[in-house]
């Protein structure tokens, strides 16, 4: 059944390009809503220059697409302040293993 965990679990399959941590983890996400086949994504990004938004974007409209019921996708990138605080003890966990943190 296509509800907001089942987005979620999806999302997490979405990697930010730079580092192998889903969009969920790094905190990307802040918010989704399903209404019957269509499905809204709020997105938020690390910083206003990043230069993976449109591959993020796209990758996340792909993963969705292809859930069973989903019939369209909006994302809406919404530029909130985005901080390390934002990380999953999840993507911590990758990213420390990475040497990253």
């Amino acid at each position: 059944m296509l509800n907001q965990e089942t987005v979620l679990e999806a999302l997490r399959e979405v990697l930010d390009p730079e580092y192998p941590v889903s969009v969920v983890d790094l905190g990307l996400i802040r918010g989704v809503e399903v209404e019957g086949g269509r499905v809204r994504v709020r997105l938020t990004f690390t910083s206003l220059g990043c230069p993976c938004t449109e591959i993020i974007r796209e990758d996340i409209v792909n993963r969705l697409k292809a859930l069973e019921g989903v019939d369209e996708v909006v994302v809406e990138e919404v530029f909130e302040p985005w901080s390390a605080k934002d990380i999953s003890p999840r993507g911590r966990l990758v990213l420390l293993q990475l040497g990253v943190v």
